[in-house]
């Protein structure tokens, strides 16, 4: 019993789209979305069409954010009866700030078979032309939307030594650099991408100062799919790096929070005293 119901059991693609040029789109994904029975697709309407580009005709289903936990179970049950359910996005690969996780983790759990088809992601692709180190990277997706808990994030990313990748909305972007420079100093080194493998690829490269000035007087910074590389924090300084990271925490944290609960957040990030933080952000009140 068990050998039949393995010979029947479908599988899950997980299959990259292309990010912006058609042409990215590889062979092998053109095949299994030509070979499999279904399409479980973000938005299904922008997958038609991306299907119809390459003459492909398969029936979809809808998979987002919003109903991904209940469609999951009905597609595990599809692929348990034998179905092959490619899994696609708007653009680029599923699950990386896209629905998909849940789909893939319930047919993991299922016993289902899961494989990648690799291809685009606009991290990756602005990464490789960002001319920030690549050995460590750390990918942070988007940042809140309220400045307050982006403030919170940032501080918990000042001294990250890995080079930090961010997306952010077009309409954002001038307040996440913003909120950067003045969490991360405005002398960091970073590079905004946007509008990666379509016609109006542009890649801007400074600091975080310079890229916030750029913003504000270059309107077309705030137009498209904008991917933001930041360089990690700085080797230290023996003997100064200890003072540094706690003011940088602390000046973002302050106006946040009471001062008890900041300098014991800040102590924690930093990985001082709590004595220590508290005595520090007195003196930066009093300041």
């Amino acid at each position: 019993m068990q050998a039949e119901s393995a010979a029947v059991r479908g599988r899950l693609s997980v299959v990259a789209t292309p990010i912006g040029n058609l042409g990215d789109l590889s062979a092998r994904a053109r095949d299994v979305l030509a070979v499999c029975d279904l399409v479980a697709a973000e938005d299904t309407r922008h997958t038609r069409t991306l299907l119809q580009h390459f003459g492909i005709d398969k029936p979809l289903v809808s998979l987002h954010d919003h109903n991904e936990r209940d469609r999951a179970d009905e597609l595990v049950q599809r692929m348990l009866a034998g179905a092959h359910v490619a899994l696609v996005s708007d653009a680029g690969t599923p699950a990386i700030s896209d629905p998909g996780y849940w789909l893939v983790r319930a047919a993991s759990q299922a016993g289902i078979d899961v494989t990648a088809v690799p291809g685009a992601c606009a991290a990756i692709a602005a990464l490789s032309v960002a001319g920030l180190p690549t050995d460590r990277f750390c990918f942070e997706g988007f940042l809140p939307q309220q400045a307050a808990a982006r403030r919170a994030r940032l501080a918990t990313l000042a001294q990250e030594p890995r080079t930090l990748i961010f997306y952010e909305a077009p309409h954002r972007i001038r307040d996440c650099l913003d909120a950067c420079a003045e969490g991360f100093g405005g002398a960091r080194a970073a590079v905004l991408a946007r509008e990666i493998t379509k016609h109006f690829e542009t890649i801007y490269r400074g600091t975080l100062d310079e890229l916030r000035e750029r913003a504000a007087q270059d309107k077309d910074v705030e137009r498209g799919e904008i991917v933001l590389i930041i360089a990690g924090a700085p080797e230290p300084v023996p003997g100064q790096e200890g003072n540094e990271a706690l003011d940088r925490v602390l000046n973002i944290l302050l106006p946040e929070m009471p001062l008890k609960q900041a300098a014991h957040l800040a102590a924690r990030l930093v990985g001082c005293r709590d004595n220590e933080a508290y005595k520090r952000a007195l003196q930066l009140k009093k300041d």
